[in-house]
């Protein structure tokens, strides 16, 4: 996992398992506007927008019809990659008679984590993993369900299949994030059975392990996070940019699973989807000027 600065984010990659970095950390690794008590605008938007509501209830009622939908066909393949395959030349793991689950990230993918991101502002600071430890261990009941979740796992549940958390945060703190995903009304999760947490497998953030563990008893026909490594590890691979990681997402072998098995919520406040310099989002081939020099700016 990877701590990434972009523009007024310190952002830490955690919770949705963001890009490799050198410094482990935990799940969400939430961030605050850098040394300010006024909320970032990607906070603004993404827990505060009506904008952001819209988004979130669309997406959720989304998944729900699909996984409604896929339950009704008995599947013979889940959508979780199989070892060593990848999003190029994926192959899939069988469902073979097993019960069928959808599986979730937790923060910003669930729940929204509103107490954290409140304090760290106030306090004008950015992450901080030992306060982040103590959310963990704390936090049940200052996390709000997204908009849309709790309607759409109801649906989830009705149509006979298992709800199931994989998350980065710790698995030390296993009982701090059961009572946080029941406050939220996410409902009752069990450590090892239907809660999956960083360190239950050993490939550190890396959730693909995790995955493995849950396919053993699972058939897993949908996975929904709000980064890319909540789908699948390669996505994560360190040696991809910025516009690799978009290439990657688009190779015509996966490119039908997102809206379809693989689901993804925005997320503008931390993880590798803010990454990028200016080059990087504003490629040369579109770059542009006004004709008329009297119509740029004076300069300072």
């Amino acid at each position: 996992m990877k701590q990434i600065m972009s523009v007024a984010f310190v952002a830490l990659l955690a919770a949705c398992q963001t890009a490799p970095v050198q410094t482990p950390v935990t799940e969400a690794h939430v961030v605050a506007a850098a040394a300010s008590t006024e909320p970032s605008g990607g906070q603004q938007w993404l827990f505060g927008s009506a904008e952001s509501s819209v988004v979130m209830r669309q997406t959720w009622a989304t998944i729900a019809d699909y996984v409604e939908a896929k339950a009704a066909e008995a599947p013979t393949y889940g959508v979780v990659l199989a070892p060593d395959n990848s999003p190029v030349q994926p192959g899939f793991l069988a469902c073979e008679g097993k019960p069928l689950a959808a599986v979730f990230d937790a923060d910003e993918t669930l729940i929204w984590n509103l107490g954290s991101m409140a304090a760290f502002g106030r306090m004008g600071i950015g992450f901080d993993p030992a306060i982040w430890d103590d959310w963990e261990k704390t936090g049940a009941g200052k996390a709000v369900a997204i908009p849309g979740a709790l309607d759409a796992l109801t649906r989830i549940r009705e149509a006979g299949v298992t709800v199931i958390v994989n998350t980065n945060r710790a698995a030390e703190n296993a009982t701090g994030t059961e009572a946080t995903l029941k406050a939220a009304g996410i409902g009752e999760f069990s450590h090892g059975s239907t809660l999956f947490l960083r360190g239950d497998a050993p490939d550190g953030s890396g959730k693909d392990g995790r995955r493995m563990m849950i396919s053993e008893n699972y058939c897993v026909i949908a996975l929904v996070g709000d980064q890319l490594g909540d789908i699948a590890d390669p996505f994560n691979e360190k040696t991809l940019g910025v516009l690799d990681r978009k290439v990657l997402t688009e190779a015509p072998a996966i490119s039908g699973l997102w809206g379809n098995g693989w689901f993804v919520l925005p997320n503008p406040v931390y993880g590798p989807s803010i990454r990028g310099d200016f080059d990087d989002i504003y490629p040369e081939a579109t770059h542009w000027a006004p004709s008329a020099a009297s119509e740029l700016p004076a300069a300072n």
